[in-house]
């Protein structure tokens, strides 16, 4: 999810709300059902499973816990999702998400996007500096300069002083590669491997910064919206999330793009968001894994993927258990139409503890209603405590330079 999806989605509702609507709409669903008898439209249909299976409630989360992967503000974007002001969006204060996390056992939370500019410093300063254990801040790229003569130093330089002001690593939205554009808002798009961002990601390199870069989007999401889609009813209801057409790249080129990025510059660690964005191939995550050690995961909301293939993703995992950490997307409230798997809460968490914990079988990947992004179930991949420990906190500690 990028800014300008959520920003256009959020309304006023407030924290536990997500239930009330949820029975609001089993209700409405019910009432059309009965009206049309046997017929209802798929959007209605809301199955109970009559499976008798073990169900394991996990509070806290065995290990202490580092969220690699939320997002507590935004900056304002354009109608083309780039952003454009060093104004900052706070979502949520401290000490409402405080809350959650000594609840659920999370120790720190990183939140990626927070601006540039004045905008960092005014997150930094919100969040960071009288909770110094608690929350990180990222940086991202000043974009809305990318069309002008010295930008590639100007950029470079905007990381130094990015990191002066507190900033522990860069975060890179899809906006790179499906938004921005050569003159910002109009023309080509800007490849990802554009060697005008070279100095940005050598800076960054140079400063211990890693880059966390989130780049192209589910498979089904550069395919048609048709019948075949596994994703239709998200992409039926949000068909601007779709990058099927148009002048967008296909998926590969994207990815390929990316990987350039990883392979020419070997002294940056990089963290590919979201499995590396691909996993619904994670055969193709692992050869790229074996090939960069400079190239890292997390498993932001990604475990409606790794939860359908239960035994491949922990073999993932037992390979890879030092180069994975734990990461949500998780957002904190007021929302409205946001994906149910981003909203920052207490279930939220349970959910992706018990993915991890436990090998419970066949339960929801987010918080109903659903599905939010496929009609499937999971199952949980029973991680042993050596590999839970590294996934929960020890990676990330040591990516990061954080105490735990």
């Amino acid at each position: 999810m990028d800014r300008r999806q959520l920003l256009g989605m959020m309304g006023a509702t407030l924290v536990g709300a997500s239930g009330t609507a949820a029975r609001a709409a089993e209700t409405r669903g019910a009432q059309s059902a009965e009206r049309k008898g046997s017929q209802i439209y798929l959007s209605e249909f809301q199955p109970k499973s009559m499976l008798q299976v073990p169900e394991t409630k996990i509070e806290r989360a065995k290990f202490p816990v580092i969220d690699v992967h939320t997002h507590m503000t935004f900056a304002a974007v354009n109608t083309n999702g780039v952003p454009m002001s060093e104004k900052m969006k706070f979502l949520a204060e401290p000490a409402d998400i405080l809350a959650v996390m000594d609840r659920r056992n999370i120790h720190t939370l990183v939140d990626l996007t927070g601006g540039f500019g004045q905008g960092l410093v005014d997150t930094v300063q919100k969040y960071h500096v009288p909770h110094p254990d608690r929350f990180i801040v990222f940086t991202e790229p000043w974009y809305p300069k990318s069309n002008q003569p010295g930008y590639a130093q100007f950029q470079a330089d905007a990381i130094e002083k990015a990191h002066k002001a507190g900033a522990r690593g860069l975060k890179i939205l899809k906006t790179l590669g499906l938004y921005l554009r050569e003159d910002v808002t109009s023309g080509p798009l800007v490849k990802i491997d554009d060697k005008r961002f070279d100095p940005m990601w050598e800076a960054c390199g140079s400063l211990n910064m890693p880059v966390f870069i989130h780049t192209a989007d589910p498979d089904a999401f550069f395919l048609p919206t048709n019948r075949f889609n596994e994703r239709y009813e998200e992409l039926n209801h949000h068909p601007d999330w779709s990058f099927y057409g148009k002048d967008f790249p296909p998926k590969r080129e994207l990815l390929e793009a990316r990987n350039r990025v990883f392979a020419r510059h070997p002294r940056t660690q990089f963290v590919g968001l979201h499995i590396a964005n691909h996993p619904e191939h994670l055969a193709g995550v692992s050869e790229l894994l074996d090939r960069l050690p400079n190239v890292h995961v997390e498993t932001a909301a990604r475990i409606n993927e790794l939860g359908r293939q239960p035994r491949n993703s922990r073999k993932f995992f037992d390979k890879y258990q030092d180069r994975i950490m734990f990461g949500t997307d998780a957002v904190p409230p007021p929302y409205g139409d946001v994906t149910p798997q981003q909203i920052f809460g207490d279930e939220l968490y349970q959910i992706y503890y018990r993915f991890l914990e436990t090998e419970d079988e066949y339960f929801d990947y987010a918080p109903a209603p659903k599905p939010p992004q496929g009609r499937w179930e999971i199952s949980g991949i029973g991680l042993p405590d050596t590999i839970l420990r590294k996934v929960y906190y020890e990676n990330a500690a040591r990516l990061l330079k954080i105490k735990v």
